[in-house]
This record gives C-alpha cells, sequence and structure tokens, in this order.
C-alpha cells in the first residue's frame, strides 16, 4: 500500500504553493494531497484549519506521512494527534510550543534579532524584511511570474491570536528540513530553535524559505525518505 502525503502550506494557505512536488512524489509511487486551507476566514483558527487537512486524508487507509510548511507546522502536529500519523515532516518550520500562539512565536523565538544579524552577515545590511525579493530571492523566473498570477494569499489573524491548542508534542517520528538560504527563519537560528524545543537536528538542504518552488526535485527526494524512517 502506497504511502500519502499531506502537504500543509503556510500563511495564505495555498496549496498552489505545493504543486511542484506533488507530481514528483506521485511519480516516485507515493500518493499525494496538497490542501488548501481557509486561510482568509476570520472564523477560521488552527484547529480548524486540522479539520480540513483531517477531511482531506479520510480515504486514506496506508501510512501517512504529515508535512507543514512554515506556519503549517503548528497544524501539522494537530493533525498527527487525530489521525494515524507514520511521520511528521516540517519544512522551514515555526515549531511550536505549548501554550504559544503563532503570534507570539516571533518574539518568543527571537526571530527579528535572528534575521537582522543573518542580514548583516551576508551583506544585505539592515535593511528591512522584503517579502517579494526576500521570500522569491531563489525561485525560477518562470515559477516567481505564475506565482504572481495567483490570486493574492488572504491570512487572517485568528490563527495567530489563538494558543497552539496541544498540550505536549505528538508521539510521531519528526523530521525538520530546513533551507540554508532562508532568509526569514535563518539556518543557525532554526538549529537553536528545534534543538530547543523538539531536542533534534534540522536536516540542512539548498533553499529559501519557499523551497518547494525553488528546489522541489531535492525536498521531494527528503520527503521520499520519510517512507522508510517512518
Amino acid at each position: 500500500m502506497p504511502t500519502s502525503f499531506v502537504l500543509i502550506p503556510g500563511a495564505g494557505g495555498s496549496a498552489w504553493f505545493w504543486h511542484r512536488v506533488v507530481p514528483l512524489l506521485i511519480a516516485s509511487g507515493a500518493d499525494a494531497i496538497a490542501v488548501e486551507l481557509p486561510a482568509a476566514d476570520d472564523a477560521a483558527d488552527l484547529n480548524t484549519y486540522a479539520d480540513v487537512v483531517c477531511r482531506a486524508v479520510s480515504d486514506v487507509t496506508g501510512p501517512l506521512v504529515v508535512v507543514g510548511q512554515s506556519m503549517g507546522a503548528f497544524t501539522a502536529p494537530i493533525v498527527a494527534t487525530r489521525v494515524p500519523t507514520s511521520a511528521l515532516v516540517l519544512v522551514n518550520p515555526m515549531v511550536p510550543t505549548v501554550g504559544e500562539s503563532p503570534g507570539a512565536w516571533w518574539t518568543a523565538t527571537g526571530q527579528a534579532a535572528a534575521r537582522s544579524a543573518y542580514f548583516s552577515r551576508i551583506g544585505l545590511g539592515d535593511r528591512a524584511f522584503d517579502p517579494v525579493e526576500d521570500f522569491f530571492h531563489d525561485v525560477p523566473a518562470a515559477i516567481r511570474a505564475e506565482a504572481f498570477s495567483q490570486p493574492e494569499p488572504q491570512q487572517s489573524d485568528t490563527p495567530f491570536e489563538r494558543v497552539w491548542p496541544l498540550t505536549c508534542w505528538p508521539d510521531v517520528p519528526t523530521r525538520v528540513v530546513q533551507g540554508t538560504d532562508d532568509r526569514l527563519f535563518p539556518l543557525e537560528f532554526q538549529r537553536r530553535v528545534v534543538r530547543e524545543r523538539l531536542g533534534i537536528d534540522v536536516e540542512a538542504m539548498p533553499g529559501g524559505h519557499l523551497m518547494a518552488l525553488s528546489h522541489p526535485e531535492e525536498l521531494a527526494a527528503l520527503l521520499l525518505g520519510s517512507i522508510t524512517v517512518s
């Protein structure tokens, strides 16, 4: 029975984010489900997002790998407590901890200082984060153009304001895949946060924050590795 991957996007909730990874997983014999989240809905919180993901995998009977990108790392472990899950894979994640909301995560982890120090180290100076340039700096021009042709993502503040509902991390094998060129969550910052919160090391690969768009082959290969480690 093939392994299924359910792919949870980050803020904005667009399943399109995974469109370069899905066919690579399927071509390797796995099933892949990219989930569209109701990100613009002010009534939807993290539990709502988990409900949507669980409905998307309701027909899965074989091994399931739950993948969360960025803010999707707040939703992925909730899903793992509700449906049988072989492995969790977090990609450039916001790794939550008990009693924390996604909105509080930024200050709690020291992200702003880490991002600023990283910018200085790579020669970008003290400028502010530019969502276009710093998210898409390593995305091929054709994919970047396609991304900008999509409806502009809308993200409600509601899930950022609500505390993560779990009281502990689920007892599921967990991996963290981190881009070495992520300008939002620099690698050394992520190594510290992941070690503090999950007690594991990150698996580094080339790419910025949007690796599913910029390095889909490498990311798909790492995801497929979860079939053997789960």
